[in-house]
């Protein structure tokens, strides 16, 4: 057993650092460090991704305010309105539940997976919930990275997404919050 301080060890320690570099070394190193520098840069979007049924969607993060468990959506007397379906209370304040699903004109919307999450989505100081039933994750990207919406989507989706973001081997509709919410608030009148 040696000591760090004993001659031995400094000893072997200089033979090791005076050692020759072979030029195998040197060579791959040059390679490297001559080459131009390739930034990746991140997105400049960033969407919150998730399910409605079988169709994954995302919608920017400036309009996602909380994601919550699922809880019980009271629902509203005399509204025969199928997207707004009730109200829902998170953290102690009242908001309009709406059905996404309903809006976009997606069927077989199941709500109330293990994996099912309201939602809380504000833009302009209009508030709602929805629920999705599955949130996956954040994406970033740049609007070249979206591609056309495919002529087999719904009409009443297709009016909504502003493109195809390619994610997990799967295709995510990203949604025009805009032109989302400006529906949510004429489904309330």
């Amino acid at each position: 057993m040696h000591c760090r301080n004993c001659p031995v060890y400094s000893a072997g320690a200089v033979q090791l650092l005076d050692a020759e570099v072979p030029e195998s070394y040197l060579a791959e190193q040059a390679r490297h460090y001559a080459q131009a520098k390739t930034e990746t840069r991140p997105g400049a979007r960033s969407a919150v991704i998730f399910r409605l049924a079988d169709e994954w969607l995302a919608l920017p993060t400036t309009v996602f305010r909380e994601v919550a468990p699922l809880r019980k959506i009271h629902s509203l007397p005399h509204r025969r309105d199928r997207v707004v379906t009730g109200v829902a209370n998170v953290r102690g304040e009242l908001l309009v539940c709406v059905s996404l699903a309903d809006a976009l004109g997606i069927t077989g919307a199941g709500a109330g997976g293990t994996a099912a999450r309201l939602a809380v989505v504000s833009r302009d100081g209009d508030r709602f919930v929805f629920v999705a039933d599955e949130i996956a994750e954040l994406a970033r990207y740049d609007d070249a990275d979206l591609g056309p919406v495919p002529a087999t989507l719904a009409h009443a989706q297709a009016t909504y997404t502003r493109g195809m973001l390619a994610w997990r081997d799967r295709t995510v509709g990203v949604l025009d919050d805009q032109l989302l919410f400006y529906t949510l608030n004429r489904s309330l009148t």
